[in-house]
């Protein structure tokens, strides 16, 4: 029989002396709770309180998913991101704060609330770059594409749920479209295939991660094929690995770009690239 004499702040204690960092710990205990995951404050009203059975036992179940290095998002079953909530599983990557640094400049190139404007969400995943950019730009032609057929499912649930007309292809980058677009944004996999960081990823969806032996492989395809789907002028912005900033700005220049330049994300390193196609 599970001790039920164990209070919320003496379970996050435990859970933070087996290794568990505490807004991990935190959120999971909000989830077992009933509890929204960013009510960390009830936490504070509600430290003395004794979980249930049921609730102890699940609590422990996902404490050692956790400590194995299941993502949080995969076990509470949802993620935050641009201030939208979203559904997330196995079947797609955990949503990076880091990725809300793409967003943020994919909307200042499109500028008004996006009317007229075209623009493709490359690599979906969960839909987490496209549904932000449809929220912000609701008069826009939003594109998700993804070639797992999982994935998509997981996009247009979030979709649908959120009441957000993005429109959802299925394919391998930009094959499954026709016409131009004025911005092209992709999140691709950028990890090297033999990167030793792939180890702590394991639960994640490997096609989502990897990408050749240097980590560029679909990030050249994606520039190889954006100029022909670009209209004069249109941006192509792609996210990218903390040290391959130098080499995308390459990349895009031999292929024709103008204005290459790179963003920072949170922790200030070189997160995103872009250029802007020639007029």
């Amino acid at each position: 029989m599970p001790d039920t004499t164990t209070t919320i702040a003496q379970l996050l204690a435990q859970a933070a002396q087996q290794g568990m960092a505490r807004v991990d710990a935190q959120m999971l205990m909000l989830h077992v709770m009933g509890q929204p995951t960013h009510a960390r404050a009830w936490l504070i009203t509600h430290d003395s309180d004794l979980p249930s059975a049921e609730q102890l036992a699940l609590w422990h179940a996902l404490c050692a998913r956790r400590l194995a290095g299941e993502p949080v998002a995969y076990l509470t079953g949802h993620k935050e991101f641009f201030g939208l909530p979203l559904q997330v599983d196995a079947r797609v990557l955990d949503p990076r704060p880091d990725t809300e640094t793409l967003v943020e400049w994919a909307l200042e190139i499109l500028p008004g609330d996006g009317a007229n404007q075209r623009i493709v969400d490359l690599g979906t995943g969960s839909g987490a770059i496209a549904l932000a950019l449809q929220h912000q730009r609701p008069q826009a032609e939003i594109w998700a594409v993804d070639a797992s057929a999982d994935a998509l499912t997981v996009a247009k649930s979030n979709a649908e749920k959120l009441r957000l007309p993005v429109q959802f292809a299925h394919g391998s980058w930009l094959s499954p479209l026709t016409g131009r677009f004025d911005a092209i944004v992709s999140n691709p996999p950028y990890i090297p295939s033999a990167d030793p960081h792939l180890v702590a990823l394991t639960h994640e969806p490997l096609s989502a991660l990897a990408s050749g032996g240097d980590g560029l492989d679909d990030i050249r395809l994606i520039i190889e094929q954006a100029p022909a789907h670009l209209k004069p002028g249109g941006w192509l912005l792609l996210e990218h690995g903390w040290d391959q900033s130098e080499a995308v700005q390459a990349l895009l220049s031999q292929a024709g770009f103008d204005d290459v330049q790179s963003r920072a994300d949170l922790a200030g390193i070189a997160r995103c690239t872009g250029g802007k196609i020639r007029e």
